[in-house]
């Protein structure tokens, strides 16, 4: 199919958007924040608890945000008339992409509500001085249950995602099994590279729960371990549809048992939507090096600069931009992929 800049976009952004809410919402259920019951007075007449919250929580939930809502904005852009895209979500029964939508704005409430916790604390010590303490309206643990169902919408939504396209039989590049893992672990290595880039900043990163655990190793280790999945499940997924035999009229007309079958006149002499639409072609040779070119800046590099960081803990702020900048550009080559090497059933008909 021929791509489109704003479906590119679409799929891109708005999935790196949830890998960066899902990394969120699970630290948010697992470890964040990390709160410490401690005596005010030093003599054991009193305790409250004391928490500590990374800046880390404020920049992935800002940057997913933006991710996000840039992802769903750009994807109007594919529309005819954008104004009568809530109608979309009418046909959640049976549509995919009606699902999707309805996952997409529900995912929204339990991003809200994050703000619900430091607002309310903000509200209530107004009247305070630096000091004083305070019972809160809500309590932090609030924020473990909202992080877990954030990270669960987010895991929905980009499976109704990938299901939009895994579900479409006449399209054999899209109907595949390698489909939905695969948005599902794009999503997940493009949040890790944002949680990387954005650890880098001051004051950012997370505070341990356990001595014994450094968290920073274990994001590396996690996003060198993506890429490496990644590498298996794309060239896997290449493989399966270089090797599918290429559709012909009679598979189309599904009279192949008779013989060959082709058109005796063709049904037009110009292109029509369908042929533009449907049938883009993409020479071989330059698929080859658009493929090399995502398994290099998607996959192998970040790969590769989260293990050297590992072993150089003093290069860590410039791999983890470098993997960031490296990675978004070849998710964007195989976005791009993904959809110039689908070919519609509908143009056997055309002989093509």
């Amino acid at each position: 199919m021929r791509p489109t800049f704003s479906i590119i976009c679409f799929t891109v952004l708005s999935g790196a958007g949830y890998g960066v809410w899902f990394v969120l919402g699970f630290g948010l259920a697992t470890l964040w924040p990390r709160c410490v019951a401690t005596h005010p007075l030093g003599d054991g007449s009193g305790m409250f608890m004391q928490c500590s919250y990374p800046a880390l929580i404020t920049h992935l939930f800002v940057v997913g945000f933006g991710l996000v809502t840039a992802g769903l904005v750009s994807s109007l852009g594919h529309l005819g008339k954008p104004l009568r895209a809530w109608r979309a979500l009418s046909q959640w029964r049976s549509s995919w992409l009606s699902r999707e939508g309805v996952a997409a704005l529900l995912t929204y409430v339990p991003a809200i509500a994050l703000l619900a916790v430091p607002l309310s604390q903000a509200w209530q010590a107004r009247g305070l001085a630096p000091g004083d303490a305070f019972v809160p309206w809500l309590p932090d643990a609030i924020l473990r249950p909202i992080g877990a169902v954030l990270a669960l919408m987010c895991v929905v939504t980009v499976y109704c995602t990938a299901h939009i396209y895994s579900s479409l039989k006449p399209i054999r590049a899209w109907h595949d099994r390698h489909v939905t893992p695969g948005y599902l672990l794009l999503a997940l290595h493009a949040g890790l590279l944002w949680m990387w880039a954005l650890s880098t900043l001051p004051h950012a990163f997370v505070v341990r729960n356990d001595p014994r655990v450094n968290e920073t190793d274990a994001m590396l280790l996690l996003l060198a371990l993506t890429s490496l999945a990644l590498v298996v499940l794309k060239w896997s997924y290449w493989r399966g549809i270089d090797a599918a035999p290429r559709a012909g009229a009679g598979h189309a007309t599904g009279l192949e048992s008779l013989g060959d079958v082709h058109a005796f006149e063709a049904p037009h002499t110009e292109e029509n939507y369908l042929t533009h639409e449907m049938g883009f072609v993409l020479a071989r040779k330059h698929a080859r090096d658009l493929r090399a070119i995502t398994i290099l800046f998607a996959f192998v590099g970040p790969g590769v600069l989260a293990m050297l960081a590992l072993a150089l803990p003093s290069i860590r702020i410039f791999a983890a931009w470098a993997a960031l900048v490296g990675g978004m550009l070849g998710l964007f080559v195989e976005r791009w992929l993904f959809f110039a090497q689908a070919r519609h059933t509908v143009i056997a008909f055309y002989g093509r």
